[in-house]
């Protein structure tokens, strides 16, 4: 009889593309995952990983196996619904991915309270990047997602996983104090187009956005340092080595050094949470949820934005 735990494991791989980036995901170690493969091997008598660079690649069989596995995992996942819900209280493993700015300034309060009400709840958490997650809740490797989006660049969910935005993030521009625009009250993007930046790398969605924005009015703006934690951005503005967009969930506090001014118009990124249509019901993933929407309506509470996408 074939190991779920071991499926599980070549699925991960499956579905992450490495061994080690389905350890991560698991909450394991590299080794643990090529054990899991390497004893499902043999019990199937078949290769399933192969060498491929400094990588792997997933065999026919396994690729076959993979199939099973998704449909084995889906059944043994509503069958644990089913249980958590006939036992009416948040139990069993509940994994949350958000991104470095919720994971700071959204999910600890409500989460605490969470374990605390629930002790028979198994929460784990894992910092992502947002861009990723709605395919890691898809595809069973978290439980429920905490992700962003911007008002120009709406996320699109895959089949199977629902969405409920949480509230709005709003950000704000962050200067020397001693900078020339430091006494304005309100900035135009016109204003700050020609500045020294200190953005996120390439390739993010923050960078794209800024990019986005002051290319009308600058066709190449000047990103002088790639940074990509907000409190290293911060630390670099109070120094007067540019200016950065920072959103205020999870911004905490501002050197007296450093001002905030709002631009005009407000960037605006939208919360949300995501998890599986099969575990809507599951009473782990709707307290979670609960809890996370009325701690969001305090920190960051939804404004009417056009474009922003809406309950799903």
């Amino acid at each position: 009889m074939l190991d779920l735990s071991r499926l599980r494991a070549l699925h991960a791989v499956h579905v992450h593309g490495s061994v080690s980036s389905a350890a991560k995901a698991l909450g394991y170690t590299p080794s643990a995952v090529s054990q899991q493969v390497t004893k499902l091997e043999r019990e199937t008598g078949t290769t399933l990983l192969e060498r491929q660079g400094r990588g792997v690649v997933l065999t026919d069989a396994a690729e076959m196996l993979v199939g099973t596995a998704a449909r084995m995992l889906t059944i043994m996942e509503t069958a644990e619904v089913a249980l958590e819900e006939r036992r009416g209280r948040p139990s069993g493993r509940l994994t949350v991915a958000a991104f470095s700015t919720a994971a700071r300034g959204l999910l600890p309060l409500p989460l605490a309270e969470l374990t605390r009400e629930h002790p028979d709840l198994d929460l784990r958490v894992v910092e992502e990047d947002p861009h990723a997650t709605p395919h890691m809740v898809a595809q069973g490797t978290v439980d429920l997602a905490v992700v962003h989006d911007w008002d120009i660049a709406p996320m699109t969910v895959p089949d199977g996983v629902v969405r409920t935005v949480l509230g709005e993030d709003r950000c704000d521009v962050l200067l020397p104090r001693a900078h020339p625009l430091s006494g304005l009250a309100v900035l135009s993007r016109r204003d700050v187009a020609a500045a020294r930046w200190i953005c996120q790398p390439p390739g993010t969605v923050c960078h794209d956005w800024l990019m986005r924005t002051l290319r009308p009015v600058l066709p190449e703006p000047d990103i002088a340092h790639f940074v990509a934690e907000y409190q290293t951005q911060i630390a670099m503005v109070e120094v007067g080595l540019g200016i950065a967009l920072v959103p205020r969930l999870g911004r905490g506090s501002v050197p007296d050094s450093v001002v905030v001014k709002p631009l005009d118009p407000t960037p605006v990124r939208g919360v949300s949470a995501l998890w599986r249509e099969g575990t809507s019901r599951r009473p782990a993933v709707t307290e979670a949820v609960r809890l996370l929407r009325e701690h969001a309506a305090r920190l960051c509470p939804p404004e009417r934005v056009p474009g922003l996408p809406g309950h799903r």
